[in-house]
């Protein structure tokens, strides 16, 4: 056998209509679009179109409120922070800038907020935006502290 005696299996690849090529195709005039209105048209892009009826996404009720300047904070875990720790990238002092050097955070957005899933065991002193109760009574527990900056240090 030889490259050019390659084929496709018998009926394997079908070929494709070619429309609006004269009356003897079969899809010639209209091309099998139909007669007239929108749809015959060439650009028409209707997704949400019900024919006049008003569109469900309209009909259903909008309910809540997204408030647009609303506070974003990256969130961390106590395990995490342990495991980075433990690991040699984060040292005693832990401030919001450290945590982001660390790899630990991307950004920090309106600042960090630690919470208290996992567990901590070395003493460490860190100072964040936020923080849970159970997040600060563990540091605590574990011989450290959390210190929380007030909103006007923030921005």
């Amino acid at each position: 056998m030889k490259l050019n005696e390659l084929r496709d299996n018998e009926g394997a690849a079908k070929k494709r209509m070619r429309v609006g090529r004269g009356p003897g195709s079969g899809k010639g005039k209209t091309a099998g679009r139909g007669i007239k209105g929108q749809k015959s048209r060439s650009g028409v892009a209707i997704k949400g179109y019900e024919g006049g009826q008003m569109p469900l996404y309209q009909r259903l009720p909008k309910r809540g409120f997204n408030k647009p300047n609303r506070k974003e904070y990256a969130v961390v875990n106590l395990g995490l922070i342990q495991k980075f720790i433990d690991a040699g990238k984060l040292g005693e002092e832990i401030t919001e800038n450290e945590l982001v050097d660390s790899g630990l955070v991307r950004r920090k957005r309106d600042g960090i907020r630690v919470l208290s899933k996992g567990e901590i065991t070395s003493r460490v002193q860190m100072t964040v935006t936020g923080a849970s109760k159970s997040a600060i009574d563990a540091v605590e527990k574990a011989g450290g502290s959390l210190t929380v900056k007030t909103a006007q240090a923030a921005e």
